[in-house]
């Protein structure tokens, strides 16, 4: 996790019946705790453990380093996106009581290319429910706008407000193939058998941007009439760029370290 705790503030407030969460960065621990939080966050992100620590047994820790270069992705936009995605999950695991099933960048076809799908899907075991699903869309932006969070509302609400089969299936699969077969076959019986209700869901719009989001955000939940319950979550970095290079310089330059 990125332990977003120690180096942002959060005020949370109701919009209507749905909640808007306001996260932001410290700037007198960001340079310190929160590059170094989150850049211990993300190898784990692009490579399982067990898979980094194979290569640490057969071949050392430079190759380990060199190993998870190659996932990182290069290009400006690519990293502010994949981080945005890592901040989200790490958001869900501290903040909330879903669980994402799996760490989706490790599984990308390409470091410079989106993967498809939903952003975030978590999932949560339920007393009174049998699962409940937390569908996510993430953005990141230096400066938001309408524009990008009226495209987030518009990733929500697609596929009737319900997690997409492909994300499902994908989710499904990948724990499946992690020996994780129970909750995989929690996921197939609602892809494949029984509808997702209504009331096993609510919807994460999680933007991690420079500027702060909270006019926008609020507009935007006061819009929603649907029935699923809402979280918009914006969390500020004003240096939201430098921030983005000091995370992935501080990964490659701890993965060099002798």
């Amino acid at each position: 996790m990125a332990n977003i705790k120690l180096w942002c503030s959060e005020t949370v407030t109701k919009v209507k019946s749905h909640s808007l969460v306001y996260l932001e960065a410290d700037t007198a621990v960001l340079e310190s705790t929160g590059v170094a939080s989150v850049a211990a966050s993300i190898p784990t992100h692009y490579a399982a453990p067990d898979r980094i620590a194979d290569i640490l047994r057969r071949l050392g820790k430079s190759a380990v380093a060199d190993y998870v270069q190659t996932k990182l992705p290069q290009g400006a936009k690519s990293r502010s996106g994949d981080l945005g995605e890592i901040l989200a999950t790490s958001y869900v695991s501290e903040f909330t009581g879903y669980s994402v099933g799996v760490f989706k960048l490790r599984w990308s076809d390409h470091r410079e290319m989106a993967m498809r799908g939903d952003d975030i899907l978590g999932i949560r075991l339920d007393s009174g429910v049998t699962v409940k699903f937390l569908k996510g869309e993430v953005k990141s932006r230096a400066n938001l706008g309408k524009k990008t969070v009226d495209e987030a509302r518009t990733a929500l609400a697609s596929s009737n407000g319900r997690p997409t089969p492909h994300a499902l299936a994908f989710v499904a699969d990948r724990l499946f193939e992690t020996d994780e077969t129970d909750l995989a076959e929690v996921i197939d019986q609602f892809q494949l058998k029984a509808r997702i209700e209504i009331n096993q869901l609510s919807h994460l719009m999680f933007t991690f941007t420079g500027n702060n989001p909270s006019n926008l955000l609020t507009a935007n939940l006061n819009a929603y009439n649907g029935k699923i319950p809402q979280f918009a979550v914006g969390l500020r970095v004003s240096t939201h760029q430098a921030f983005i290079k000091q995370v992935f310089d501080k990964v490659i330059a701890d993965g060099n370290k002798p």
